[in-house]
């Protein structure tokens, strides 16, 4: 059987799946690396690290004797995370570990540049909007703190590149990875140069864009040999893992917005527009050309709910961490909606839409005598999906969204699905496969080999495999509570700046 495998890179695994050519997923593998805080606003990878799990991953599944013996590879496509900066010198030798999405260090750089008339413009030409989890933030602080590292670099690429160039020799990036760089202009689809001039390098610092269909790539030699494929295989560039979170949950035409929650988390749209918004709390990213994936990020999905597991989940009588997760979730569906009133703002590592706010840090709110584990572990999940909320609320204003389509390893559980619904009032569908990147990955190489005549069409083939719908009783209720985590959430911002200024002397 002929089949395409799909790499999605994200941000603590790689997900490698097989799917036959009429997008039904056939094999599947997953392989772990870990995030490294040396200080509170560092989150970064080692590069090493994620290539090689990458290649053990896939090297796992094509040497599964079930698989090489039914399967014949014909295509493989790549998905990542966004927003990743490495540096790497002249002969592609990192510098250092990889700064990822949730490293905050370039907070002081991008409220710079946010707040003055050159902010503007960028964001208005990248539709990335101005805030440390951009390269283009990144780049300036390593040209402002680090000179020698930035002196030595011949190349500022993201984790994705680093893999492609492993595997190919070459250095390629995607429209969608670059429109999340702040650096690539999304209406002449070049690299922009205002935000090159402001970052101190020129396009040779950069690879060289493409479209997401790209399929010019070929393997090296040896590596293909190793991994016993043809040097005929197809390597597609892809694009990144929201905007194919999104094509892959069907979502591409008018009243529909999918939520992702993985370690991170979305509220995206699909459109033929740009979101112009004055505040700058929208990203605009390119699918393909004049498609554009619109919507808001944060910082605190699945990440902020298995801190909270690590540091107060039962890990007695032998339970792992899976099972540590699902007895938490048991003690959480105990719980009433709101929690008996203890409210979490989630803020662990800062906040991207809608706050944009690096210092933001999370907070309980209204414990009293009578709370238990069991109402922290609910208000922990509620106060998550709050956030959704906010950026979801915020979308509303510019677009209509009738039914919600969720994504991810935690939006999909079904306390987590049942209480988006309930949130936000809406029917919330979930598909058949849950890891909607892979999905997206998959369509797309069904389209460049013409098995789909657009993506459009390819997007209408996804089924939704379970729905749900809000219980009212409860929607009135989180509208109450969601206008106290709104407050609370605008109301600290100075003890948030206060809070992280001691923190940044104690840690200096």
């Amino acid at each position: 059987m002929e089949t395409i495998i799909t790499i999605d890179i994200e941000t603590t695994a790689v997900r490698v799946i097989a799917f036959d050519l009429k997008g039904k997923q056939v094999a599947a593998r997953k392989g772990t690396y870990p995030t490294f805080h040396t200080k509170p606003d560092y989150s970064e990878q080692d590069p090493e690290q994620v290539f090689i799990t990458v290649l053990f991953v896939l090297k796992g599944l094509l040497n599964d004797p079930l698989f090489i013996k039914k399967n014949k590879v014909l295509t493989i496509v790549f998905s990542s995370s966004m927003h990743s900066v490495l540096p790497v010198d002249k002969n592609g030798v990192p510098l250092g570990n990889a700064i990822i999405w949730a490293d905050n260090r370039a907070s002081k750089v991008a409220t710079e540049l946010k707040n003055s008339a050159l902010g503007i413009e960028i964001y208005r030409a990248t539709g990335t909007p101005i805030h440390p989890m951009s390269p283009l933030a990144k780049i300036t602080w390593i040209k402002n703190h680090d000179p020698e590292r930035f002196a030595k670099t011949s190349k500022f690429i993201s984790l994705k590149e680093y893999i492609l160039h492993q595997f190919t020799g070459d250095y390629l990036i995607d429209y969608s990875l670059a429109s999340a760089t702040g650096l690539f202009n999304i209406h002449d689809l070049k690299w922009e140069q205002k935000s090159l001039d402001f970052a101190g390098i020129s396009s040779e610092h950069l690879s060289k864009p493409t479209s997401i269909f790209n399929a010019d790539l070929k393997l090296r030699p040896a590596l293909a040999k190793s991994l016993r494929l043809s040097d005929k295989t197809k390597i597609i560039v892809g694009s990144s893992d929201g905007c194919f979170a999104t094509l892959g949950s069907g979502v591409l035409g008018e009243g529909q917005a999918t939520i992702s929650i993985t370690s991170s988390g979305a509220v995206r749209v699909a459109g033929n527009e740009v979101l112009q918004d004055e505040k700058q709390r929208f990203f605009n990213y390119i699918l393909d050309k004049g498609r554009y994936i619109s919507g808001g990020p944060t910082n605190n999905g699945g990440v902020a709910f298995e801190w909270y597991a690590r540091q107060f989940g039962n890990f007695n009588n032998g339970l792992d961490f899976e099972d540590s997760l699902s007895d938490l979730f048991k003690d959480a569906a105990q719980v009433s909606a709101g929690a008996n009133g203890l409210l979490f703002l989630p803020y662990l590592l800062g906040e991207r839409a809608p706050l944009w706010n690096a210092n933001a840090r999370g907070v309980y709110f209204g414990i009293n005598i009578t709370h238990e584990q069991p109402h922290f572990v609910r208000a922990t999940i509620e106060g998550i999906l709050f956030e959704i909320y906010s950026i979801g609320k915020m979308l509303q204003t510019y677009r209509k969204i009738d039914n919600l389509y969720v994504n991810g390893t935690y939006a999909t559980l079904p306390l987590w699905s049942q209480i988006i619904s309930d949130m936000f009032g809406k029917q919330v569908n979930i598909n058949d496969n849950h890891d909607s990147a892979n999905v997206g990955a998959a369509m797309l190489a069904l389209t460049e080999m013409g098995i789909f005549s657009s993506l459009e069409e390819a997007a209408k083939t996804i089924q939704s495999s379970k729905i749900y719908q809000p219980n009212q009783v409860n929607h009135q209720k989180y509208q109450k509570f969601y206008t106290i985590f709104e407050r609370l959430s605008y109301k600290l911002t100075e003890e948030f700046d206060l809070i992280a200024e001691l923190q940044q002397n104690q840690g200096d």
